[in-house]
This record gives C-alpha cells, sequence and structure tokens, in this order.
C-alpha cells in the first residue's frame, strides 16, 4: 500500500518510535492520526506535521479506543493504516514479576493491539484493503535473563498478529510484525519495574541502538511491501539485520 493519502493511525505515537513513524509517514503524504495519553506531546506533534489528528487515548480502555476510530472516521472517512506501537517494557527476575504488573504488561502489549485492530477491522474489511503494522520486539527471538514479562507479552503479539494476517488476508487486510532491535527512545526509563537494572541496560547497549528513524523507515516499508514480518536485530544477535 502506498503512504500518499493514506490514512494511517499510529497508537503511542508522542514519542519514540511512534513519533518517528508520525514523522516518516507524513512525509510519504499520509493523513495521521495520532494516539497517546500525553496529550500535550501529542497536539504539539501533530500541529507541527499538519493534516494530523491527536487524540489523547489509553489504549488499554477499549472504550477510548473505539471513540478514537470513531473520531478518526468522522474526521477522515476510513482508516487505511494501523501501526499498532504502544507497549511499556518490565525488568524482572521470574521470582521478582508481581502478578499485577504483569497483567497490567499484557493488558497493553498484547490486548491493547487485539482490540485496536478488531476496532479498525470492520471499516478495512468494508473497503476491501487495510494494512496493520503490529510492534514486537527482536527480543523475542532469543532468551534473557530478567526479559520473561515483556518477551512473554511479545511473545503472544507475535502469535495474535501471525493468525491475523491468516484469517484476514482474503478480506485485502494485510497484517504484519516488525521487531525492532535495542532503540534510542524513552522506553528503558518507562518500564513498568526494575528500571535501574533496565537503565543500566541501556548505557551498555547505547553504541549499538538504533535510532527510532530506522524503525520508522522499516514500518513505512512493511506498510508499501506488505510482507509478514521484518526484524532489525544484527545477525551477530541472530536476527536477520546487516545493517
Amino acid at each position: 500500500m502506498e503512504l500518499k493519502d493514506a490514512i494511517v493511525m499510529i497508537t503511542g505515537a508522542s514519542s519514540g518510535i511512534g513519533e518517528a513513524t508520525a514523522r516518516a509517514a507524513s512525509a510519504a503524504g499520509a493523513k495521521l492520526v495520532l494516539l497517546a495519553r500525553r496529550k500535550d506531546r501529542l497536539a504539539s506533534l501533530a500541529e507541527e506535521l499538519g493534516n494530523a489528528l491527536a487524540i489523547e487515548c489509553d489504549v488499554t480502555r477499549p472504550e477510548r479506543v473505539e471513540a478514537a476510530v470513531r473520531i478518526a472516521v468522522e474526521e477522515f472517512g476510513h482508516i487505511d493504516v494501523l501501526v499498532n506501537n504502544a507497549g511499556q517494557g518490565l525488568h524482572a527476575d521470574i521470582g521478582d514479576i508481581a502478578a499485577d504488573d504483569f497483567r497490567a504488561l499484557l493488558d497493553l502489549n498484547t490486548v491493547a493491539p487485539l482490540v485496536t485492530m478488531q476496532a479498525v477491522i470492520p471499516g478495512m474489511r468494508e473497503r476491501g484493503r487495510g494494512s496493520i503494522i503490529n510492534v514486537s520486539s527482536g527480543a523475542t527471538l532469543a532468551v534473557y535473563a530478567g526479559s520473561a514479562a515483556y518477551t512473554s507479552s511479545k511473545a503472544a503479539l507475535n502469535m495474535l498478529s501471525s493468525v491475523a494476517r491468516l484469517e484476514l488476508a482474503d478480506l485485502g487486510i494485510l497484517v504484519s510484525t516488525i521487531h525492532p532491535s535495542i532503540t534510542s527512545t524513552e522506553f528503558y526509563g518507562s518500564v513498568r519495574s526494575g528500571v535501574g537494572k533496565a537503565k543500566t541496560q541501556e548505557m551498555q547497549t547505547r553504541s549499538i541502538a538504533h535510532s527510532p528513524d530506522l524503525v520508522a523507515n522499516a514500518i513505512i516499508s512493511l506498510v508499501r511491501s506488505g510482507e509478514a514480518e521484518r526484524d532489525l536485530v544484527p545477525e551477530l544477535y541472530g536476527g536477520t539485520f546487516k545493517g
């Protein structure tokens, strides 16, 4: 799918990969629907980019997601592309994972993308076309101490994406999965628990971290190609990225 004049909805659009994707999609000629909880940052980005609609939205609340989709359709008529980017990390050993934290992580990283997909699928089905990009994690390609809660939530998203791709392909809706590697964003400072360990990991990996722009460009490429998945994990660490 080409991005020029396409209506692109992005969750978690106020910073990091989401913000970079908004900029890349805007540069490609898309009209944007930007969702995030941080209203001021979102509004500022929408004003800067132009032809963008900022909607304050907590994607863990289905009624807010449904309302956001209604507002977007009222404004633009339909949604062509959904980028499910909103997410959060959690760094803790198995014995230290709080059940409530894990449930909240699953709600944001796994259930919310499902709910958002369900909100846009009817319109895409009616139009006979659509693109859904689910932002997973390169961490699901390997096993790391302290990552069990986070990678479990993203591994579940991987399977949701794969099955959705199978089920929706005949309707003209292509579901794709992107697996970013370590990326220079606010991710490590906003983990649900274990921020100290997460920040240490961030410092240790800073030299190999990708820019959000690289991930955004890969997302745009996935929208255009419709391929099933792409990872940005360097070959040295078990991925396919050669950059």
